[in-house]
């Protein structure tokens, strides 16, 4: 399996793309719970399925163009593979010195937002520490974390040690990027509206913010056509995180998370109705937590030792 990745990373951009496109068709019309699920969400948001239909094809994109990205030399830079706009919000919350918060939605190449950041802003002082959840397979898990990790792009586990890494990295004034529309595990989120739905939310942006001060910039990776790469689109909060308690009761404390973690769902809606064709409609994004242990509370108190 690993020789036919590292095989496809060979093929142009272009022939990626379109294998994934008729990819993501065949696993539309192959999966009736997958494109009832497409179509349901696309209508609780209130997206047309016009609008929402191009997402069926770069789902698949998404999925062919991975060999390609992850398996890129560490030494090949980008180019005009990556294009930018807004970068100046990225500059001037570097500028803040207080660490940033990077958040993207499930839409486009989330994964080229950790890559264009790095070989843009990461090399220096900046360097990026993206959150991910390490694959099962034990073949597709050692090439994940090895092609994540790239100059000025680091990786933490979703885990206990992984917090601690990313609380560090922020009080260094560095860089963390993470996707508040997946679904954590038990304990580790609240239920939010989201699309006007309630849906388990993680509560580790906000919380980090609390604790160090961190500015949030949300950034997008949209995917250009005829394998041209991808363009990334910076921009601030549409609305700031409401103001944190302390000292307050347990009542109080969980009005704020819920309340900040509706904040963050609407920036995720904010971005995706700017590019609904590109977002993963079929994602599970209203499903039940999975049982696990909570990290973020004993987390708070290890990183402050």
């Amino acid at each position: 399996m690993t020789t036919l990745f590292r095989g496809a990373s060979r093929l142009p951009l272009s022939v990626l793309h379109v294998v994934g496109g008729a990819l993501g068709w065949l696993t539309y019309w192959a999966s009736p719970s997958y494109r009832r699920r497409m179509h349901e969400h696309a209508l609780l948001a209130d997206i047309p399925w016009a609008q929402a239909r191009p997402a069926v094809a770069e789902s698949g994109r998404m999925i062919a163009e991975l060999p390609w990205v992850w398996s890129r030399p560490v030494d090949q830079p980008l180019g005009d593979k990556i294009r930018w706009t807004g970068a100046e919000h990225v500059e001037r919350a570097l500028a803040l010195g207080k660490g940033l918060l990077v958040l993207t939605p499930h839409i486009g190449s989330f994964e080229m937002v950790g890559q264009g950041y790095a070989e843009r802003f990461g090399l220096g002082k900046h360097p990026m520490t993206a959150l991910y959840r390490p694959a099962r397979k034990a073949w597709m898990k050692e090439m994940v974390s090895s092609s994540r990790q790239r100059p000025g792009l680091d990786v933490a586990p979703a885990n206990l040690a992984g917090v601690r890494q990313m609380i560090r990295a922020l009080r260094r004034g560095e860089t963390i990027g993470l996707l508040p529309d997946q679904v954590p595990p038990e304990s580790q989120g609240v239920w939010a509206p989201f699309f006007g739905k309630p849906a388990y939310t993680m509560t580790l942006a906000a919380r980090l913010v609390q604790q160090t001060g961190a500015a949030v910039v949300l950034i997008r990776g949209e995917r250009l056509k005829g394998g041209r790469g991808w363009c990334l689109h910076a921009e601030p909060m549409p609305e700031p995180l409401p103001p944190a308690v302390s000292g307050a009761n347990a009542a109080e404390v969980e009005a704020y998370t819920v309340a900040s973690a509706t904040v963050i769902n609407r920036a995720m809606e904010h971005m995706i109705r700017q590019l609904p064709g590109q977002y993963l409609w079929g994602y599970h994004r209203y499903k039940h937590p999975r049982p696990q242990e909570s990290m973020l509370d004993s987390d708070a108190k290890g990183a402050q030792a």
